[in-house]
This record gives C-alpha cells, sequence and structure tokens, in this order.
C-alpha cells in the first residue's frame, strides 16, 4: 500500500483550526523552516503553488524506492504492486469528491484537463455515438458560455473551440466589484449555448461562484457545464455530485500535491461518449493496420506512461487534508481571507479586488497599491521574507475591466497563521511611504 500515513499532529480536534494547532501543522512542511533575505519565510503564495508535507514527499520517495515500474502492462510483482497503488490512489480523490473512480481521469494539470474536454467537442462527429456522443458536436449558431472572470486555461481553449468549429463564444460580465452579473447570465444561456465553463471560486477576486444557480440556468436548456474547481476543491469540500456539474477540472500541486498531475471528473456516461484526446498504447482494447477501438473511461483518456509517483503522493494529500477536516480548512481560511480584506481595507492607497470586508470568499486577497507597480510591490514585500504573486495572475479580461494592468495576490492555506497574515500587512503599509508615493 502507498504511505498515505497522517502525522499524529492532524488527527481532527474539534471545532475550527486556531493558530496553535496551525503552528503544529507548519512542522509537516519542511520548507517553510527557513529564512528568505534574512527573515523568517512567510509563505502566501498557496494560490498558484501550495507547500508539500513530509508525508507526501516521502510518499513520491518510496514509490521510486520500492514500487518503480509501469501500470497496467506487466504480470511481475512490481507491476502489479503499482498498478494497485495508481488505481488505489484513482479510489482516493475520487471518494474525496464523492465520485466514482472510474469518473476520475488523470491529467498533467488542470490546463490538460480542461483542454482535453474541448478537444472531445473538436473530435466529436454527428454520425458517431449515440445521443449523449451527439451532445459534444458543435458547429455555427450553438454557443459556448464562459465568464468574465476565467482564468486563461478556461478561457482560451474555448476561444479555440469556438475558432475550430463556428460556434460563438459568450461571457457573463461582472459588476465592478466583480460578481457575476446573473440577470444577464439568464439571458446569455439559452437553448443555443451547449456548454458553460466558469470557475467555482476566482483566483484574482477570491469570490465564490454560486455552482448550483448557474447549473440550473445550463441544465435547463441541455447545456453541459463545465467547472473550474482549481481553487475550491484544495480549500472547501466540494461534492461533484451534489454540484451536477458534468465535468470538473483540478491540479494536484495546488492541494498539497507534487506538480504534474491533474484531475478531470466527468460523469461516466459522458466520459465514455468522449471520443478520446491523446492516442497511443494502453487506451486500446484492439488494434488493426486499420483502426482501433478504445478501452472505456478512464483509460481511454490515459495514453502512454502514467504519472504514477505523482497519483500516489497526490493520494498522500487528499488524506492529509481530509484528516484535517476540509469544513475546518475552509473555516479557517474564510477567518484568514477576511482578515486580510479588512486589514488592507484600512490601509491608504490600497484597492482591494473583490468582495468587501465580511461578504464571503475564500482565503485570498488581490490588490493594488495606487502609485505602485504589482511587480515593486513583490519585490519589496520578498525582501522582507514575504512570498505573493504579482502579475495578471492569468487573467487579463478580468484585470482589463476592473481598469488594472496587473495586481498583488495573498493566498492563504492551512499552515499560514494570522501572524503571517499581520506580518503582511505590517510590510503592504510601508510600500507607499517606501517609493515615496504621496
Amino acid at each position: 500500500m502507498p504511505v498515505v500515513s497522517t502525522p499524529a499532529t492532524l488527527r481532527p480536534a474539534a471545532g475550527p483550526l486556531e493558530n496553535a494547532e496551525v503552528l503544529r501543522i507548519r512542522n509537516d512542511f519542511p520548507i517553510l523552516h527557513q529564512e528568505v533575505n534574512g527573515h523568517p519565510l512567510v509563505y502566501l503564495d498557496s494560490g498558484a503553488t501550495s507547500q508539500n508535507p513530509l508525508s507526501v514527499i516521502e510518499a513520491e520517495q518510496e514509490f521510486y524506492e520500492q514500487r518503480n515500474s509501469a501500470v497496467h502492462r506487466g504480470a511481475h510483482s512490481l507491476a502489479v504492486s503499482a498498478t494497485d497503488v495508481f488505481e488505489d490512489a484513482r479510489r482516493t480523490v475520487a471518494e474525496f469528491v464523492n465520485a466514482a473512480p472510474e469518473e476520475i481521469v488523470w491529467t498533467s494539470n488542470a490546463t490538460e484537463a480542461l483542454n482535453l474536454v474541448t478537444y472531445a467537442f473538436s473530435n466529436a462527429s454527428a454520425g458517431r455515438g449515440g445521443e449523449a456522443a451527439r451532445r459534444f458536436v458543435l458547429g455555427p449558431g450553438d454557443e459556448i458560455v464562459v465568464t468574465e472572470m476565467e482564468h486563461h486555461a478556461n478561457l482560451i481553449p474555448w476561444q479555440e473551440l469556438a475558432s475550430r468549429t463556428g460556434a460563438t463564444l459568450r461571457w457573463i460580465p461582472v459588476d465592478d466589484s466583480g460578481a457575476l452579473r446573473l440577470e444577464e447570465a439568464e439571458q446569455l444561456i439559452n437553448g443555443r449555448t451547449k456548454v458553460l465553463a466558469f470557475t467555482h471560486a476566482s483566483n484574482v477576486l477570491g469570490t465564490i461562484n454560486p455552482v448550483e444557480t448557474l447549473v440550473a440556468m445550463a441544465h435547463r436548456h441541455g447545456a453541459l457545464v463545465v467547472l473550474d474547481a482549481c481553487q475550491s476543491v484544495p480549500h472547501l469540500p466540494v461534492d461533484v455530485r451534489a454540484l451536477d456539474v458534468d465535468f470538473a477540472a483540478f491540479s494536484g500541486h495546488k492541494m498539497l500535491g507534487p506538480t504534474g498531475i491533474g484531475v478531470l471528473y466527468g460523469k461516466a456516461e459522458l466520459l465514455n461518449a468522449m471520443p478520446p484526446f491523446l492516442t497511443g498504447g494502453s487506451m486500446i482494447t484492439t488494434v488493426t493496420m486499420d483502426k482501433a477501438d478504445y478501452l472505456p473511461a478512464p483509460q481511454r483518456f490515459e495514453a502512454g506512461t502514467q504519472r504514477i509517483s505523482q497519483a500516489m503522493a497526490l493520494a498522500t494529500a487528499v488524506n492529509y487534508l481530509k484528516e484535517t477536516g476540509m469544513d475546518r480548512i475552509h473555516a479557517w481560511e474564510a477567518e484568514l481571507g477576511q482578515r486580510l480584506v479588512a486589514g488592507l481595507e484600512q490601509i491608504e492607497g490600497i484597492k482591494v479586488l473583490g468582495p468587501a470586508a465580511g461578504i464571503e470568499r475564500i482565503g485570498l486577497a488581490a490588490f493594488d497599491v495606487d502609485g505602485v507597480h504589482s511587480h515593486d510591490v513583490g519585490q519589496f514585500l520578498d525582501d522582507k521574507g514575504i512570498a505573493v504573486r504579482v502579475g495578471h495572475h492569468c487573467a487579463q479580461p478580468l484585470h482589463r475591466r476592473l481598469g488594472l494592468v496587473s495586481s498583488t495576490r495573498a493566498s492563504t492555506y492551512l499552515y499560514n497563521t494570522t501572524n503571517d497574515v499581520d506580518a503582511f500587512l505590517t510590510a503592504v503599509a510601508g510600500v507607499r511611504p517606501f517609493f515615496g508615493v504621496k
């Protein structure tokens, strides 16, 4: 069996996380115990990439030390062991989001997962498959709906799909606070809509979108729903069946896991109706010189040598999160997020993007400093050992809508303390004076 043990420090305690418990959690993350530029590291960039507990690092090492072999290809003991842990990992991740194992497809990252879905639409044909398969056929007159707050990974693939098929791309706009204009969504999502793709939680605004409302709008018209869950699955309880989305994508490296692995969830009947994205070995039943027949999902989408050690390490990360408790993690990050926003709103010359203090958000805050470029803000904070994200965060249209080119983003996770947030706020208060901005 894979290394999925959870440190004793993480056995669930009653009630929400508190600073004292978070300090114990931090002991499991080796990278956090260092100095940067002479200051203790304050890592506030988990929205980009989270850090790894020692158990996750050891899980991947254990695979290469004891089980390294190809999966689904050999009858020898190492191959069987590798296949067992690979499929055990799939079951672990499936259970985490309340899916069936056959509804979980391994990808390199969430970007690949979203591209996989768009290429299924590209590869579908009217004469191939049954009624479910015909739902993936797009052409002129059909419409794809996204939102103005999308990460480029959930925008550009749909732009390209529209270009390939002749379908029309439309988007739900945001208001000045960054909230979706749901009244316009009601008009945009109609009988011509074949797919609605949107983010569960914005990586810039921190907004948690009303998934159930949007899914109901789409399904009323027979449209498929694709959810970007990169900023939700790591930070709050997500039940894909309860949400009733048709597809969802998320990345391992944002949820304590390694880089190089992502997840596509899809309803089984839809995955089995989709044409494959990549073809080659391991995803076939029979091959002749004329044609090939493909395995059922998920293997039909997993051509070639797979991400075995990464899947095993991701399962270990999932068990770590489960042992801590996703409700508790969400509550703690919500508290940190409110602390971030409330503190930033008190600093002169700061514009916070997204919901104001007191309104629900995930544990991140992006902001603009009047008169100081975000790159300069990031460098100033880095000099004090504080790691944040700067730039457009792969959301140029959203920044443009809000009248900005870029912003600075602080994002938290279960290993951040209130002291981290306070150190960040103290540093931000010194940005404009340092640069001589009045």
